[in-house]
């Protein structure tokens, strides 16, 4: 057995997963690795193997178990046993009746309804950077208020708040946060949306949030704590992953001016240049975390029940049995099986809404923006190497 790592492992360098895992992949690709708290758990490396754990329902998605594997300090003190689960957190059948409930709203044809929305938004903050000042920073002009006022209208959630949600989103994804501090992120954030469902629950408006009023009414399973839980989910995950995709992706293509110039030439390209960029980056890396309830061997390795695993998909997504030349940028390839939406009954919720944001981005701003260029050298770029989602903080850029 090689050497246990210590994880999460962090980016060396922001267009490579960390060099550890390649190792494993090929060494050990069902290793052992100590986790923040000083426990262990399985790291699962390979493509196969990754898409396999992720679609057996003996590894557990329940957060609440108290050896549920943590990639944080102090995650598992801080653990509520009475605390609402979301969907990320639960297992069929639960997870089944739940997801089902909302999955309607991000078919890809409730998605392609919203299409001429997301372009009016991504004009109108194409707009905002071009009558701003030079240089701009396209995180805070552009990234993250695209997929912010996207799920907000989605939601039904009044966008004067976004402030409000990015200061606590980024609590809660930031490995440093102290226990307390992620707890009182989290309790902000349920208030909000507890009082703001209670005031949708007298007369239900035509949004997800009070449609799905409606429907589990109907149904007879309507509890607002589940419904504040959800929303939660789907603010944070629908804002931060879009948003630090639009940012990386920018940066990928600026340092790659031969892969730009394929969209620039034929538009129809970019739906291909999506799934490359989401597959380059897997910005969402460990998440992706189980827990084995029976005994299950994966990759020649018995994992035992009790045992915590982490699907890596980043190293998934660079797996050379899975993809040709891996770790190359190529818009052309076309590979759709790439695993940065996960894989199985938990695979991504918004992926469809997600997509169509980042093909919308693309297309929009290398056409009105020709000439735009980083307005400083890549290695200047404050990555996020501190958090559980891979973006940018700020991206400096002009034209």
């Amino acid at each position: 057995m090689t050497t246990v790592d210590e994880f999460p492992q962090s980016r060396t360098c922001p267009f490579a997963p960390p060099p550890a895992y390649a190792r494993i992949r090929e060494e050990e690709p069902v290793a052992q690795v100590r986790l923040p708290d000083g426990g262990r758990a399985w790291v699962v490396s390979r493509h196969e193997d990754v898409r396999t754990v992720l679609n057996d329902r003996r590894f557990s998605s329940d957060r609440r178990h108290p050896d549920f594997p943590e990639l944080t300090a102090g995650a598992a003190a801080a653990k509520r046993p009475d605390e609402e689960p979301t969907l990320i957190s639960m297992d069929a059948p639960e997870h089944s009746v739940a997801r089902r409930a909302v999955l309607g709203e991000f078919t890809v044809r409730r998605t392609e309804a919203l299409r001429a929305r997301v372009q009016e938004i991504v004009d109108e903050r194409i707009d905002a950077v071009l009558a701003g000042p030079r240089p701009a920073d396209l995180v805070e002009e552009l990234s993250l208020p695209i997929p912010s006022l996207v799920i907000c209208e989605l939601l039904g959630v009044p966008y004067s708040a976004h402030a409000f949600f990015q200061e606590r989103s980024t609590a809660l994804i930031a490995r440093g946060t102290p226990p307390l501090e992620r707890a009182a992120a989290l309790s902000a954030l349920r208030d909000y949306l507890g009082e703001l469902i209670a005031e949708k629950e007298t007369d239900p408006p035509d949004d997800l949030l009070g449609r799905q009023i409606r429907t589990l009414r109907e149904q007879g399973s309507y509890r607002r704590p589940a419904l504040v839980g959800m929303g939660i989910l789907l603010l944070v995950a629908g804002h931060e992953t879009t948003a630090n995709m639009i940012s990386l992706s920018t940066v990928a293509f600026l340092r790659d001016p031969e892969q730009l110039a394929l969209i620039r030439a034929d538009p129809t390209r970019t739906v291909a240049a999506v799934e490359e960029m989401l597959r380059y980056f897997t910005i969402v890396d460990a998440a992706t975390a189980r827990l084995c309830v029976e005994d299950v061997e994966i990759g020649g390795q018995l994992i035992r029940a009790g045992e915590g695993v982490l699907a890596l998909t980043y190293s998934a997504n660079r797996d050379p049995r899975a993809f040709t030349d891996p770790d190359e940028l190529d818009i052309e390839r076309g590979a759709r099986h790439h695993v940065a939406f996960g894989f199985g009954p938990h695979q991504c919720l918004g992926q469809n809404l997600a997509r169509m944001e980042l093909q919308i981005v693309f297309d929009t701003l290398f056409r009105r923006i020709p000439t735009l260029a980083l307005a400083t050298d890549v290695d200047e770029l404050p990555f996020k190497d501190d958090a559980a989602i891979f973006g940018l903080h700020r991206l400096p850029v002009t034209w």
